[in-house]
């Protein structure tokens, strides 16, 4: 058959239905591409509604890219946060040093991105909505592959049958459990957990991270705006490394909130004080710092995509990024095989793990360099910001850009 046979059978068929559990980033930029692809795409989102506010994530890399491809990047550049420094302190509260933020995360200045949360997922949002289905409030419960597609049942009692269902949940991916069973064997635990909140901005910090450490232990207080009193908030961080996760606090907010004040209990500068906002934050996330490693990303009809698929944790900065390109690539590939879900899902795999790859290797087991576990450690950092220019990484070109996106021709 020759490319204008296969277009004409494109247009004449009926659009093939694509269920994308997700509606943070990840699901809603796989939905775009899948739309403009011709696919009828229904994306199911527990929340009740779009998730607003955040923490701030990076876009950089080839993901600038698949978002100028997308026609949101003037949108996120309005949005973009000007960190203007990054202060490291002592265990004492002295400093060690103050830097400008791409002496230290390798990034460019004027090009990479740095954003809420909350924004990117907006801007993602907006640019799908009118032509995607959204069912908020709702779940993926069961899904059967027995007949000619995917029978799912939700947990709000509805049933539907797809052609195809993406898992973009997250690091905890309930679609992923379900394919392929509990997340246990796919988990990779990096030797730390964090604990992260809002609290007020009492300390008079403007578009400026500081961070405390000792040995195994570090606060941080992130500004992204300006400081206007009672009524700004400053993004609050507290991680520490522990041998193995705490699984008996992980359904339990007291627990949490018991097991840090614990870690934290002798620290100094600010830390007193963010203990005392832990226990009354309504925003407190608590987790383990880990990566999800998986031999492969589908299977039949299901396939993952984002954290579902490969997180690679908050230590890379590539959370976001990778699950922009992931999107595309996913897309891309199920498009430019006339929808037969086996051969694109493999072409997805097989011109994206390399680059996912890269990006998961950028760290290891208790090795963040900003977050020593050792005492030697620690003065070694602590050495090497005095003198930076650059924090050293591999040669050659970054991680973060080591994919030229291809131009898919459906």
């Amino acid at each position: 058959m020759s490319r204008t046979d296969q277009l004409r059978a494109v247009r004449t068929t009926p659009r093939r239905t694509v269920l994308i559990s997700g509606a943070s980033i990840a699901g809603p930029a796989l939905a775009y591409w899948l739309n403009r692809y011709g696919y009828a795409v229904t994306v199911v989102e527990r929340a009740g509604a779009l998730r607003a506010g955040g923490y701030p994530i990076d876009v950089r890399g080839t993901a600038l890219e698949v978002v100028r491809k997308m026609g949101i990047l003037p949108r996120l550049r309005d949005a973009h946060i000007e960190v203007r420094r990054l202060t490291f302190l002592e265990g004492d509260g002295g400093m060690v040093a103050s830097l400008g933020p791409h002496s230290v995360t390798g990034g460019v200045a004027g090009q990479d991105l740095e954003v809420r949360r909350g924004d990117l997922a907006d801007a993602l949002y907006a640019a799908v909505r009118d032509d995607v289905e959204f069912l908020f409030g709702d779940s993926i419960d069961t899904l059967d592959q027995s007949g000619h597609g995917v029978d799912v049942t939700f947990r709000g009692g509805g049933r539907r049958t797809f052609d195809m269902v993406v898992g973009a949940d997250g690091l905890h991916s309930h679609t992923r459990e379900l394919l392929f069973g509990p997340e246990a064997q796919f988990h990779r635990y990096l030797g730390y957990c964090f604990a992260g909140f809002t609290m007020r901005n009492t300390f008079g910090l403007s578009h400026e991270l500081m961070m405390w450490n000792s040995p195994g232990r570090a606060a941080a207080l992130y500004a992204v705006g300006d400081a206007v009193g009672d009524r700004d908030e400053v993004h609050a961080f507290l991680n520490f490394a522990r041998p193995e996760p705490p699984f008996d606090a992980f359904r339990d907010p007291e627990a949490q909130q018991d097991l840090v004040a614990e870690v934290f209990a002798d620290a100094g500068w600010e830390v007193p004080g963010m203990l005392a906002a832990l226990r009354t934050a309504d925003d407190l996330f608590f987790d383990a710092v880990s990566q999800i490693r998986m031999p492969r990303w589908s299977g039949g009809r299901v396939a993952l995509v984002g954290d579902a698929a490969y997180a690679p944790s908050f230590l890379t900065g590539q959370g976001s990024s990778l699950a922009l390109v992931g999107a595309y690539m996913l897309a891309g590939s199920l498009a430019e095989r006339a929808g037969d879900h086996a051969v694109g899902f493999a072409a997805y795999e097989q011109g994206t793990r390399e680059f996912v790859t890269m990006n998961q290797d950028q760290v290891g087991a208790g090795d963040a360099a900003l977050f020593p576990t050792t005492a030697r450690a620690l003065a070694e950092r602590n050495d090497m910001l005095r003198r930076l220019s650059t924090l050293p990484s591999a040669e050659g070109r970054p991680a973060h850009s080591a994919l030229t996106l291809p131009e898919f021709t459906p």
